[in-house]
């Protein structure tokens, strides 16, 4: 099963810390899932603008590529200003509505305060549901104060909540196996 993990910005580290944290106790669940982490910071973005894939830039047909390609995500996002990073909802916009169709999904996400974590409930939520993923019931929100200076997690309840997301993920994983990505009806 491949397992895309997106950081899903282009500044900062932090996101892609909790990523590779995720990564580590997901391997520990299901060494067998190939997971491959997707920085949107080492592609070339453009727009999107409604026209069809193929007139976007090589960049651009990658990542839809990728995504096409998994059969999992963990979305990692950090929260600039209240919301989700232009990039990330870019990105989100390239795809066709089916890509991620009955696909887990568990979320990850940093920011500056505590309550940009309603971001997740407000925004990444809604999005991921219109894809109709199978989004798991538990994120994990973390704060500035939860790195050190290196950008390494170290308060032990963040760790414990990631433990757990990995564990919820790879039983969605293991569920969304006996899911057709086949509908009946219109995206």
């Amino acid at each position: 099963m491949k397992i895309l993990l997106v950081d899903g910005t282009i500044l900062g580290s932090k996101t892609g810390a909790i990523l590779e944290q995720v990564q580590t106790y997901i391997q520990e669940f299901a060494p067998e899932m190939e997971l491959k982490i997707l920085k949107l910071a080492d592609y070339d973005h453009q727009f999107v603008d409604g026209r069809p894939l193929g007139e976007y830039n090589d960049s651009m047909q990658e990542i839809v590529r990728r995504f096409e390609d998994a059969d999992g995500y963990i979305i990692a996002s950090p929260i600039f200003q209240g919301s989700i990073p232009g990039v990330l909802k870019n990105t989100f916009d390239m795809l066709h509505p089916r890509t991620m169709r009955y696909k887990p999904v568990s979320i990850v996400a940093n920011g500056g305060t505590y309550q940009h974590h309603l971001v997740i409930e407000n925004q990444l939520k809604p999005i991921l549901d219109y894809f109709r993923c199978l989004v798991t019931p538990n994120y994990v929100y973390t704060h500035t104060s939860h790195f050190d200076d290196t950008n390494t997690i170290i308060n032990e309840d963040v760790h414990n909540r990631l433990r757990e997301l990995a564990r919820v993920f790879v039983q969605y994983a293991e569920m969304s196996t006996h899911l057709s990505k086949e509908t009946l009806d219109n995206p």
